[in-house]
Order: structure tokens, then C-alpha cells, then sequence
């Protein structure tokens, strides 16, 4: 038997079996040996039930004496007493009578669960039944994640078969990290995890298989990004391009963050060494600035600038605002997005290889194989979340070893953003311009809805707009939870006399930027959303947000939903109207009372959530983590990148003989959209 080989190899797998298991993504033998336990039952001592405390999960061997069925609450049960000398206790199952022809009076079997403990009366409910002797696990036993058709014992019972059948697994780790990392082999590793003989042998093969995710996250990350670990053969821009012509007559005074983010990003740009820059800051920070200054640092140096927005109208936001900032200079800047006429783009695209646009603003049309640059020197992502990493990877290749920055308004805590953009330097503005103003969150159930657009209509005959957020586009039989378009209806009657429209993903992107067009002008009174407005322009005269069903969003999403509000002068309110009753999200809306600030509400949204969606999309072709978790495992995370950034600084391409099965490991994880540079 082979990793390869199908999953109907295994005895027991029939059709059915195999239909389930392929829902869950398990189709070959290796799938099904790399699905991990998600946690393990203690099954090493058998105790008497005398012994047992109230609640204790327990494993007991005892002889059945009686079986019978009866009714309880109107729910058939089968109840069975058992015996094992030292107590009684009464074992119940509900809607199984089924169960009674297979149970044999007389016979001994143990029993694995929680025993309830009431005035001398022992009783478990539902517990793992097994003829003493006959398949029954012992030991550290592993709990799997399961689907509909599939039981645990079923799954059990198929790593063992694959555990004791399974030809000698292929170690993909180069000798050289195992031993410097103290690593056990990974065929101890697989098996342990499965079947761990001890505390410490488990121990042992988690950390073996958490350090094989990040380690092969963090070089497939590196690779592709092609950084120069050697720092050598980048762009070093002129010191006597000063930014201080540009700084010197802008309208505002930067902040003293935004001055540390600059000096960092100007010291990178000088070096020679290729820049690969993240620049996270809050909503409002003023990162745009900041990009406009780096543009102005790579034009007066001689070279081209290029910024990629998510969205259109975003794109026209940032090219309407650097036409204006950079004429006074005689910079030229450009502008290319889907909708451009053909006759528009061919002339926009030859100016840019003619080297008569400076700086080039767009969307992903930017990426185009036929767009082509003259001298590019600086590559900007905004909001680079929203991009795959092939797109930012393709963007990049369109000049000769770019600078390249990259910003997001999504605050990202140290430790996910360490994992997810492997060796980018970080620059952070944590500092809001003066005067800005903080915006007043309250959450409310449901039943204060009333009073919530009340307020609303308040805001709206003073003149400014608001937004609506809801988490779906129609009504779901699976989700308890207002739709845009139910919203909507209710919204368009209830302010009848306003201009009410709907926004939502499954909208043409055309017919999407003609509502942000009309909202961003003023003929819109109120939209009502799905969070396709997350990544949006800027509308200083919405002073109001109300989102349903909060509960629904993420901490970080929440927050950057907030942030489309409190962009003018006027004070700002968001609503979280929250119809959650479990504890989580009661911290939650706390948390957001209580906090404008994006790092604090990200750390507790990782706390709160894990890393998983922390973004509300996944960054596209990236596997996702099996065994690692970044909170818990981030000194692990540090040592893998560490030995990630050794291996590919001796070895960039991965073509030494003792790495090719490393390379063949890493392509096998990623997407095929996922381009590596290696």
C-alpha cells in the first residue's frame, strides 16, 4: 500500500464510504493518514466504578446483567445495568433499541464515558460500548473530525490498517533541519500522532508536524517572493531626490508615525537592496500619504510607480487624489482599469512603455501580460489582502527587481502577519492625525432596532448618509440571520422619503461601482450592503453605520466595516445590532465599545477566533494549517522561518539533491494558481 494508492485499498471502504470521505477531501491513502486527530481520550487505566466522581470521564469494565427497553419522555430508551463487582451503574441510550439484539447478558464489556454520579446511583449516557478484549483501543485514543456515514471507531480502525500496511513514508525534511532542530523522523511522527505510545512521544510528533507547516509556508512564501536574501542587486534611488519639495507643501502636517514609516521606506529605497515592505495602518492612519511620497521619492529618482487597488472606484479615489498632489510637480500619472475604452487603454498603455506616464493607478488590469513599463522602480498593493499572492507575484515581475510596498488598513497581529508575509519588513502608523475623532460604537439586540433607526432618520434629515451592513445577499434556510435584500425592502419602506439603494457581491462589477458612484456624490441617502463595502472609498459626509446581525462578523472585519464611517469632520456611530446569546459574543460587542483601536480589537479577534479567516478571505492557493496554531506555536513559527531563510539563502532555488523532495513537497501543498519562484 502506498500514499498514492486509492482510499478503496483500506478494508472496509466500500462506494458509500468512499463518497463520504470524498466530501471531506480524503481520497487517496496519504489523504487519509494526514487527516489528524482533532483531539485524544485518556483510555490508559481501567478504574472501578465505585471509584468514579460525578462528571469523570471514565473507562470502565464491567458485566452486563440486564437489558431491557423502556419509554422515557416520550423517547424510546434502552437501558442497561452493568456490573463490576464493586457497583452498579445503569447505562442508557436513547432511539437505539437496536442496540439490545447485539448485547449479550452475562458478558463483560467496557464502557468509555461520563459517569454521573447521584445518592449512590452510577449512570453514563451514550458512552463507547466494546466486548472486553475484542477492538478495543487502549492508550491515548484519537477523536477525528467526521462527517455524515462516517463513526469514529470506522475511522480508527482504517489508520490502523493504514498504519501497519503503509510502505515507509517519504521525509521530505532535509537532514540537516532535522538535526539541528532536534526532529524526529516523519513516519514517527505520523505514527505517533495517530497512535501516540506516551504523553512525550505525542509531544514529539506535534512538534515535528507543527514545524513542517510553517517551515513549508515560509519558504514557499519566501521563494515566490523572490526575495534577495543576500541583500544585494536592488534599486538604490538617488539621495539628492528629496522628498522634502513634496513634504514641504503638502496641506497638513504628517504625524510623527507616519514620519518613522517614511524614513524606513526611504532608507529602504536608498539601500540598493530590493525593498519588500508591509505597511499596516489603522483606518484613516494616512497611509496614502505615505504611498505618495514613496511614488514621488521613485519618479525623482528617474523610474516609474505603479499602485494596484482591489476595486475600480477605489483605483479612480487613488488617481483622481495623486493627479492633483503631483501636477504642481509635473508628474504624470495615469490611469487603467476594466472599463476603459479600447481606444483610451491602447493610448494609455503606450504612453507607459514610452516612459511618458510616471506612476500607472489601477486594478488587477495592471497585471495584464500587455502592459508593459519602461523603468518600473516601486510596486504599491493597497488593501493587498484582497489580491492573490500569484497577482502581487505577477505585478512585481514587470520590472527589473522593483522596490515593493505593500499596505493594508486591516491591523494584523505581529504574530499572524510574521507567518503569513514570511520575511517582509513591517512599518506600522499607529498614531490617527489630530482632531480625528473616535466613533461611538454601541451594540443592541434585536429589540432595540427601533430605537437604532430612529437615530439613523435623525442623521439623515441632518443632512449626512449612512450605510446598512447585513452578512448575506438572500434570505438562508442554514443561517438565522437578515438578508441585504429583506433588509432593504424594510429600509426602502421605512425611509420612504430618502434614496435608499442595495449593494452586494453578485452584482455586476459595473453596476457596483454606478451605486458607489452615486453614494460617493451625494444622489444616495442610505446604502444598504453586504461587506463588499469593506474595501471602499471615502465618504466623509456618512456619519452612520448599522450592521445586523454583528454577531455574524469577525472582530477585524467588524472594525474595518467601522472604519467607512468617521471620515469627515462630523462625529461618527456605529450599531452592532447583535442577535448572538452565546458568551463570545457578548465579549465581543464589548470589545468593540470599548475600542477604536485596530491592533487591540486584531490581537482579540485572534484570541477570540484563530488565525483562520481573520482577513474575511483567504489568501488565495495558501494551504491552510492543520496541526499549527499561530498563537500558541509562535516560537515554533520564528525557529521554521529562521531555518526557512537559512536554507533558501544557501540554496534559492531549492536545486541541491538533498532538497529536491522538499521542493516537490512544497509544490504538492500549494494551489496550481500558485506560481512559485522556485
Amino acid at each position: 500500500m502506498t500514499g498514492n494508492d486509492s482510499i478503496t485499498v483500506i478494508k472496509g471502504i466500500g462506494l458509500k464510504k468512499e463518497e463520504a470521505l470524498s466530501r471531506m477531501g480524503i481520497n487517496t491513502v496519504e489523504d487519509m493518514y494526514m487527516l489528524f486527530p482533532r483531539d485524544y481520550q485518556d483510555r490508559r487505566n481501567v478504574i472501578r466504578i465505585s471509584d468514579a466522581d460525578n462528571e469523570q470521564v471514565v473507562l470502565v469494565k464491567a458485566t452486563v446483567t440486564r437489558v431491557f427497553n423502556n419509554r422515557y419522555r416520550r423517547k424510546q430508551m434502552l437501558r442497561i445495568t452493568a456490573d463490576d463487582g464493586s457497583a452498579v451503574m445503569d447505562v442508557l441510550f436513547f432511539n437505539a433499541a437496536f442496540l439490545a439484539k447485539s448485547i449479550r447478558p452475562g458478558m463483560e464489556y467496557e464502557f468509555y464515558g461520563r459517569i454521573y454520579v447521584d445518592k449512590g446511583r452510577y449512570k453514563m449516557l451514550h458512552p463507547e460500548m466494546t466486548k472486553a478484549g475484542e477492538n478495543m483501543l487502549r492508550g491515548i485514543i484519537p477523536v477525528y473530525p467526521l462527517t455524515k456515514g462516517i463513526s469514529q471507531n470506522e475511522m480508527r480502525k482504517w489508520q490502523q490498517h493504514i498504519d501497519g500496511e503503509t510502505e515507509s513514508v517519504a521525509d521530505y525534511l532535509p537532514e540537516s533541519v532535522k538535526s539541528q532542530n532536534n526532529l524526529c523522523s516523519l513516519e514517527y511522527a505520523i505514527h505517533n500522532i495517530h497512535f501516540p505510545e506516551s504523553r512525550q512521544k505525542l509531544l514529539e510528533a506535534k512538534y515535528r508536524l507543527v514545524f513542517d507547516e510553517f517551515f513549508i509556508m515560509q519558504t514557499a512564501l519566501m521563494a515566490l517572493r523572490g526575495r534577495d536574501l543576500t541583500a544585494a542587486g536592488g534599486i538604490a534611488f538617488s539621495k539628492a531626490a528629496d522628498i522634502d519639495e513634496y513634504t514641504g507643501k503638502m496641506p497638513y502636517e504628517l504625524t510623527s508615525a507616519q514620519q518613522r514609516v517614511i524614513s524606513e521606506i526611504i532608507s529602504d529605497m536608498e539601500s540598493g537592496r530590493v525593498m519588500n515592505r508591509l505597511l499596516q495602518g489603522d483606518v484613516g492612519s494616512g497611509k496614502t500619504a505615505v504611498a505618495e511620497i514613496a511614488l514621488f521619492k521613485a519618479v525623482k529618482s528617474g523610474y516609474q510607480g505603479v499602485l494596484m487597488a482591489p476595486t475600480e472606484i477605489l483605483a479612480r479615489q487613488h488617481y483622481t487624489g495623486l493627479q492633483k498632489s503631483f501636477e504642481p510637480f509635473g508628474i504624470t500619472v495615469d490611469f487603467l482599469g476594466g472599463r476603459l475604452k479600447a481606444s483610451e487603454r491602447k493610448q494609455v498603455l503606450s504612453r507607459l512603455e514610452e516612459g511618458k506616464t510616471d506612476i500607472l493607478i489601477g486594478t488587477h488590469a495592471v497585471i495584464q501580460p500587455d502592459v508593459l513599463f519602461n523603468n518600473l522602480g516601486l510596486v504599491i498593493t493597497d488593501e493587498q489582502h484582497r489580491f492573490g499572492v500569484n497577482q502581487r507575484s505577477l505585478l512585481t515581475r514587470k520590472g527589473e527587481k522593483p522596490d515593493r510596498l505593500v499596505m493594508t488598513a486591516t491591523p494584523i497581529p505581529r504574530t499572524l502577519a510574521a507567518v503569513i508575509y514570511g520575511d517582509l519588513d513591517v512599518s506600522v502608523i499607529d498614531e490617527l492625525p489630530a482632531g480625528r475623532k473616535a466613533i461611538v460604537t454601541k451594540a443592541v439586540t434585536g429589540n432595540g432596532r427601533n430605537e437604532v433607526y430612529d437615530f439613523v432618520n435623525e442623521q439623515l434629515k441632518s443632512g449626512r448618509q449612512g450605510y446598512i451592513v447585513t452578512p448575506l445577499i438572500d434570505e438562508s434556510e442554514v443561517l438565522d440571520a437578515r438578508s441585504a435584500s429583506e433588509v432593504f425592502d424594510e429600509i426602502s419602506q421605512r425611509f420612504d422619503e430618502y434614496r435608499v439603494e442595495l449593494l452586494h457581491g453578485e452584482m455586476k462589477q459595473a453596476e457596483k461601482d454606478a451605486v458607489m458612484d452615486r453614494f460617493y456624490n451625494g444622489q444616495t441617502d442610505l446604502l444598504v450592503s453586504t461587506v463588499v463595502i469593506e474595501v471602499g472609498i471615502n465618504v466623509p459626509n456618512a456619519t452612520v453605520m448599522v450592521i445586523e446581525n454583528s454577531e455574524r462578523f469577525g472582530l477585524a472585519q467588524l472594525h474595518q466595516l467601522r472604519g467607512r464611517v468617521g471620515r469627515g469632520a462630523h462625529q461618527s456611530y456605529c450599531y452592532l445590532i447583535n442577535e448572538g446569546k452565546s458568551e463570545i459574543a457578548a465579549q465581543r460587542a464589548e470589545i468593540m465599545e470599548a475600542s477604536n483601536d485596530g491592533f487591540y480589537i486584531a490581537e482579540k479577534d485572534l484570541e477570540l477566533r484563530g488565525p483562520g479567516e481573520i482577513f474575511g478571505v483567504r489568501q488565495h492557493g495558501i494551504p491552510e494549517f492543520k496541526v499549527g496554531d499561530i498563537g500558541r506555536h509562535f516560537k515554533i513559527m520564528e525557529i521554521a522561518g529562521s531555518e526557512a531563510k537559512k536554507l533558501l539563502t544557501d540554496d534559492p532555488l531549492l536545486e541541491k539533491a538533498e532538497n529536491q523532495k522538499l521542493k516537490e513537497k512544497i509544490k504538492s501543498c500549494f494551489s496550481e494558481s500558485f506560481t512559485l519562484a522556485i
